[in-house]
């Protein structure tokens, strides 16, 4: 046998225990939207032009565009289209760009913590050093909103062999770090476990447009492609279908121009799915199991 996680059992989309997300839809679709802050010059780094040499003004300009402007215009299209979003929050941004942070709660958007800053990268870290992290983090959440994170998403999706293990001792529900399947996976940890809530590295505007060089276009057709396709398949059990947006990426004018486009999509077909945040996608997991309904 080869090495293994040891995190969760193979089992086949086919011939699982079918269940109905609120109001006997089987679609849920949330979209999520990075809010993140950046050391200059220092720590990990998105880049639109590789090897600018320090001082990179160019790339740290261009990441702090969408805290400055892109981020307040997609908020204004979900506004629009009356999407619910989920909001991964480097809690740097308490300190940075704290009206984005109000704006972002006037909306009713969930927080989910994401790490102090996306220059930190988790991996390597101390069970001691990674355990403080997390509780900071947390702590930060709470203290400046009054309520405390019940998701989780490493920066840069980087874990130690620990992570789920200190998040699910922390108290946390969920994480959206692992991309393996279209429905929720309970995940085995040292106390218990925590859910695997789907967030796609596919509908992903960094991986996708920065990374592979997806046209904006394209990338609308790829949301509108995988609705469709997901929908229908939908029929068959339940699933989760996750959005995945970055301020300085798809807050671009002529970007959101073609995301729009997609999001008028989703938002037509309001009646026949459930347009939600990961935390009431984990909640619902949670309720339907405590009654014995389901298992994943």
């Amino acid at each position: 046998m080869l090495p293994t996680h040891g995190r969760y059992e193979y089992s086949p989309i086919v011939g699982r225990t079918p269940y109905h997300w609120p109001n006997g839809t089987r679609l849920a679709v949330y979209v999520a939207l990075g809010l993140e802050h950046y050391a200059f010059n220092e720590g990990m780094v998105e880049n639109l032009v590789q090897g600018v040499p320090k001082p990179d003004v160019l790339n740290a300009s261009w990441r702090d565009y969408g805290n400055r402007v892109g981020a307040w215009r997609i908020l204004g299209a979900l506004e629009e289209y009356r999407l619910p979003c989920g909001v991964l929050l480097n809690t740097a941004l308490f300190d940075h760009a704290s009206e984005l942070i109000g704006a972002c709660r006037r909306q009713s958007f969930e927080i989910i913590a994401h790490g102090h800053t996306n220059s930190d990268l988790m991996a390597g870290m101390s069970e001691a050093e990674e355990t403080h992290y997390i509780r900071s983090v947390t702590e930060r959440i709470r203290g400046e909103t009054g309520e405390r994170p019940r998701g989780w998403a490493s920066p840069w999706i980087a874990e130690t062999p620990r992570t789920p293990d200190i998040l699910q001792e922390a108290g946390y529900g969920y994480l959206l770090d692992w991309c393996m399947d279209d429905q929720p996976v309970w995940l085995k940890t040292r106390g218990g476990r925590i859910l695997a809530v789907p967030y796609s590295q596919e509908l992903n505007d960094s991986s996708a447009i920065i990374g592979r060089q997806v046209a904006a276009s394209e990338f609308a057709d790829m949301i509108v492609d995988q609705f469709d396709e997901m929908l229908q398949a939908s029929q068959s059990g339940p699933l989760v279908l996750s959005v995945v947006l970055h301020a300085f990426i798809s807050g671009q004018p002529f970007r959101l121009r073609a995301l729009r486009r997609a999001l008028r999509h989703i938002a037509a077909q309001a009646d026949v799915v459930w347009l939600t945040q990961p935390g009431a996608v984990a909640s619902h997991i949670m309720t339907l199991q405590s009654s014995g309904q389901v298992t994943v």
